[in-house]
This record gives structure tokens, sequence and C-alpha cells, in this order.
């Protein structure tokens, strides 16, 4: 980032119905604030960063550094929305499973059951995955990413048939590997089970359902960010100039990338999930149970179904998903607690080790 850019930085209490006023920073505090600074002072040169972070039984503090709009020198809005990437997917996985309380699917039936003929491939046959396997990622399902995809409207199934020109990536069970493709497929279950679109499941069963305010899954076309927000940016090389992608077609993602949120509505969002709010003990105990994951996870995460589960440093786990979109980063969860934490950045780092360094600040936060 140039040094002729201004750098505005700050830690605000923000109450259940409006702004209080700030108390004086504890260490943890501290923390998170310096954190923030370093990434968009440092190495990784980050436009702006932001962060909410709950204590057990405290109020959400927020945090912004950098700035939001390059061009202008606008400072980052507080909790100012995101597109969360990934993070959808437990959005995606919850609405799979309220079906799955419901007695509408079953985790260990194949996905053939409910859309005949639809996955089908060299070496890929629905009547072979299940929807477990699913929302696990151990269907062996190639990633729709693998292609040159570009900047254009795509529907759901568009996305499906360019996996299915790719090979299984093994056989459906044996081993686990993060393909977007199965989300994609998540979702076509839930419309074809609801005979409603998933953005309005999603609204429906999820957003409405805990109040999630600053969240929405953005309309077919629709390349805005509602509300206020940070723009996000793309570098082509090291050293190449940033480049505003705040304004694109976001349908390439849909069920396993589309959302737009905040980080204090992650906060909530994962909270109240793990509070019981949103799934019956049954499937929720489903949805925890995990198996081991790589990449893009930090070292030691577990995969549940569509939640990720992470070993603090300080003992315990947090819960969460983390999310990759053009022009953002987000990471963070909660744990049993009542802890919980997210930071977001408004790039795409080239630097492999600027998302590590956010996942350690999630670590910190939750741990001091």
């Amino acid at each position: 980032m140039s040094a002729a850019v201004a750098v505005a930085v700050g830690a605000i209490t923000v109450g259940a119905l409006a702004p209080a006023a700030a108390a004086s920073p504890s260490p943890r505090h501290d923390t998170v604030q310096r954190g923030l600074d370093a990434l968009v002072r440092g190495d990784d040169g980050v436009p702006g960063a932001l962060a909410s972070v709950r204590g057990k039984h405290g109020p959400t503090r927020t945090y912004t550094a950098g700035v939001g709009d390059l061009a202008t020198g606008a400072e980052v809005p507080r909790d100012g929305r995101v597109r969360i990437g990934s993070n959808t997917k437990t959005f995606t996985a919850v609405a799979v499973l309220q079906l799955v309380a419901e007695g509408r699917i079953r985790l260990d039936e194949h996905i053939d059951t409910y859309l005949p003929g639809l996955v089908r491939g060299d070496g890929i046959d629905g009547r072979r995955i299940t929807v477990r396997e699913i929302l696990q990622q151990t269907s062996g399902l190639p990633d729709y990413t693998k292609a040159d995809l570009q900047p254009q409207r795509y529907e759901p199934r568009e996305l499906l048939g360019i996996a299915l020109r790719y090979k299984s990536e093994f056989d459906p069970g044996s081993k686990w590997a993060y393909s977007n493709t199965n989300y994609v497929l998540a979702g076509l279950l839930v419309e074809k089970v609801t005979h409603r679109s998933l953005a309005g499941e999603i609204d429906r069963r999820v957003i409405q359902r805990i109040g999630l305010r600053h969240t929405y899954f953005p309309a077919p076309g629709d390349a805005t960010i509602r509300g206020p927000h940070p723009k996000g940016y793309y570098r082509e090389a090291a050293g190449a100039p940033l480049r505003d992608i705040t304004e694109m077609d976001p349908s390439w993602a849909w069920a396993a990338g589309q959302l737009v949120s905040t980080n204090s509505d992650l906060n909530r969002f994962f909270g109240a999930l793990m509070d019981g709010e949103l799934l019956p003990k049954a499937q929720l105990d489903q949805m925890r149970r995990t198996v081991p994951a790589g990449a893009p996870f930090a070292d030691g995460a577990r995969y549940g179904l569509g939640l990720v589960r992470t070993p603090l440093s300080c003992g315990g786990v947090y819960w969460g998903h983390g999310g990759s979109f053009p022009g953002y980063e987000t990471r963070g969860g909660v744990t049993g607690d009542g802890r919980a934490a997210d930071v977001a950045v408004t790039m795409q780092p080239a630097d492999k080790a600027t998302m590590p360094r956010v996942e350690r600040l999630v670590d910190q936060a939750l741990c001091r």
C-alpha cells in the first residue's frame, strides 16, 4: 500500500440496540486492533480490515483498519458488509439439515433418489454418492472452479455441468477433498425438495429466523453490495496495482459462496447454530461429526457437514467455516462457551503467509 494512503483505525463497543461509548480497551482488544493494523501496514498490505469480537458475557466490539475506498480515502465502515464466500456453505448445510429434521431428506440416501440422473460423469454416479458425503466433502466430485470461469451470470446446473466434464477425484467416502460442486448440488437438492428458490429458503429458514439484519442472498445478476461496505480489491501479481473488483455477478458461487454479510452477523449466525436455535440436537450432532480436513483450512482442522472444527492454541476448539471471494477473505467462529470472533480483509492476498496471520488473529481474539 502506498505511504500516501491514510490509515484509519479504531474500536468501538456496540450494544444490543445502539452504539455505546467505548470502554477502556482490554489486552485482548488491543491485540485485535494491533493485529488489524499490522495487516494493513505490514508486508500483507491489505487495503482494509474489519473485525467483530464478542466475549463470553460482554458486548460485541467492532474494529477497523486501513481504508474502505482507495480512490477516495474513505474509512472502512464499521461492521461493513462483505462477500462472505464459503461461509455460505454452512447456511446451505443448515437448510439441508432442517429438511432432514422434517423427514424430507435422509442423510445416507443417495443423491440420485432426489435428483435422478443428474449426477453422471467419468467415474461419477449419483447412485453411489450420499447426501452426507456431499455435505462432508467426501463425495469425490471435481470442483467446477478448475475451469476458466468468465465474469458472467451462471445457472446452478451450468456450474454442475462444468464440474462433470472432469473425472471423479476418488471413490465416494474414501477421502476428503474440498469441492464447491458439492454445495451447488446441495443447493439444487434444497430447491428440488422444497420447490422454492435456495435464496428464499435460506432467507426464511436462517436469516429471518435468527434476525440477521445485514445478511442477504444477492438476486440473480445483482453485482453490487447493498449498504455500507468496504470495496474489495484484486492484485494480478506482487507489486502490481490494486484493482477494484467490488462489483461482480456472484452467481458463479451460488450455494457455495454467494452470500453478503457482516462480521457481527456471522458471529450471531454461528453462535445461534451452536446454541441449537437453527437445528434440533440430532441434526446438530450430525453436523458436528467431523473428518480430518486439509487445504484450505488451518492445521488440525476437521470438517463436519458444512462446519469446520479448528483447534485453539489455548486449548479447546472453535466452530465456523471461513470464506474466500474475489476481493474479500473472512475467517472466524465461535467457542462452546459463547466467545465469537470474525475477521475480514478486503483483498485475496497473493502472499500465502497472510491468511494464516488472519487465522492467528482469530485465535488470539478467542483465547485472550
